[in-house]
């Protein structure tokens, strides 16, 4: 055992080399930069901040270059550092009514106060591969593309700059009371999942912290069951919007709150249906998602297993998967799930050899059993085909 771990040092670090070699690819070809992935590749950049839970693009942007582009490994990257960053405190809840849009949608009304925004996004391109880019790659310092591709670098005019405040579609619903208006109580003071271990149950605070760095492919899965009728669910996107918000700070030596930078988000608030009960009159309901960047996708399926997970809050009989707490958030940690899918690749020799001696013993008792002429218990295999 002593000269395999001897061995396997050296082997470990011919790994690295061959990693390095790997991630480094042809080397006739130009060394992908960090800043080239931070501006180019923006929507991997802003994926890996929110699942790694620290907004720093140029750090997400190291992150995915080291792991070639595998975005799990960059969040585990990004996590792992966030681990050595001191805590300075605790930011005061964006406002996320004062962004300064980029881009903000309603499919509830046609006509909003502001209207509606479409700016950067894939929702109305033809999804046909476009291959003047491909032209680009042979054209040495090309800084724009034809004027008949839609990824033109240069940014279209506006008739006249975005109102610096949009109220969201929900508040002016909520001046009806057709919607609900949860609010935070003086005393609710969120728990920190970054500090703390997920225990059941868990509020509504605690559940958005997990699917705000939740894998986004779970969500969407999840979120897409809804749709499919697992779940007592008919919703419609209130509005989604995205841009930038102020972050404030509030030091107990100042006594008021100061801005300390903006960052760029996406949050989605999704209106459902809701009967009411004795206690509340017909109204609709909300699920909220919120993530870095870009992440339209990724807020829209974080606001549907949102609300999925209010059913019982709101006397909701809870029978689908994504009502239940405990099976979607002990599941949405793509660091978790894929080290406890990765595990499988390290050494499990012992366990092994002691299951294949007792399989050795059975088929041994059951050779015996056969030649004796004894009845032996069918096999799981057996009794599925006299079922079938």
């Amino acid at each position: 055992m002593y000269v395999a771990v001897k061995g396997g040092t050296t082997a470990i670090e011919n790994s690295w080399r061959l990693l390095a070699a790997q991630r480094r690819g042809d080397a006739a070809l130009p060394a992908l930069s960090v800043a080239q992935i931070r501006s180019q590749m923006s929507l991997a950049v802003d994926r890996v901040m929110s699942e790694g839970s620290l907004y720093d693009p140029e750090l997400a942007a190291l992150a995915i270059k080291q792991a070639s582009g595998d975005l799990i490994e960059a969040v585990f990257l990004l996590r792992a550092y966030r681990t050595t960053l001191p805590r300075f405190g605790y930011s005061l809840p964006l406002d996320t009514a004062q962004m300064q849009i980029t881009r903000r949608v309603s499919a509830t009304f046609k006509d909003v106060p502001g209207g509606q925004v479409l700016g950067a996004t894939y929702d109305y391109t033809q999804r046909l591969l476009d291959f003047a880019l491909l032209a680009e790659d042979h054209v040495e310092g090309a800084t724009t593309a034809t004027t008949d591709t839609a990824d033109s670098v240069v940014a279209p005019a506006t008739d006249k700059p975005l109102a610096s405040h949009m109220p969201r579609v929900n508040d002016l619903m909520a001046r009806e009371g057709l919607i609900e208006t949860p609010r935070p109580t003086a005393t609710d003071e969120p728990r920190d999942l970054t500090r703390e271990p997920l225990m059941f149950p868990a509020d509504r605070t605690l559940r958005l912290q997990a699917l705000a760095r939740g894998d986004e492919g779970w969500l969407l899965g999840l979120g897409y069951s809804t749709q499919r009728g697992y779940a007592n669910a008919h919703p419609f996107a209130g509005e989604i919007r995205r841009g930038q918000v102020a972050v404030e700070i509030m030091p107990d030596e100042l006594g008021f709150a100061i801005d300390i930078g903006d960052i760029d988000v996406t949050e989605c608030q999704m209106i459902n249906q809701f009967a009411g009960n004795r206690d509340v009159p017909p109204q609709f309901t909300q699920g909220y998602g919120l993530a870095f960047g870009g992440a339209e996708r990724k807020s829209m399926a974080m606001a549907l297993v949102d609300r999925a997970l209010r059913a019982r809050e709101l006397g909701e009989v809870a029978v689908a998967p994504a009502q239940d707490e405990e099976f979607v958030l002990s599941h949405s940690d793509n660091l978790e799930s894929s080290g406890f899918v990765q595990h499988l690749k390290l050494p499990h020799y012992v366990d092994f050899q002691s299951e294949l001696e007792l399989v050795r013993k059975l088929r041994a008792a059951h050779a015996r059993d056969a030649d004796s002429g004894a009845p032996t218990a069918p096999s799981d295999n057996t009794s599925l085909q006299k079922a079938a």
